[in-house]
């Protein structure tokens, strides 16, 4: 029920003679390089939201 092998080859195809084989390329690299960029985003937020819920409780031991 999912994409198999034989229909990944035929989008490959098709896109190869649509985009060419240099635009396909450079069409990899940047999604590779979005996709990392995501997932960098990803991990930063999570140590900032947990910078941030770690910061109060710090104050909070600062003033009593």
């Amino acid at each position: 029920m999912g994409i198999g092998f034989r229909e990944l080859l035929v989008i490959l195809a098709i896109a190869l003679l649509v985009f060419g084989a240099g635009k396909l390329k450079n069409i990899g690299s940047d999604l590779g390089a979005a996709v990392r960029g995501f997932k960098k985003g990803m991990s930063d937020e999570e140590e900032t939201t947990k910078d941030t819920k770690a910061a109060p409780a710090a104050e909070d031991n600062k003033k009593a």
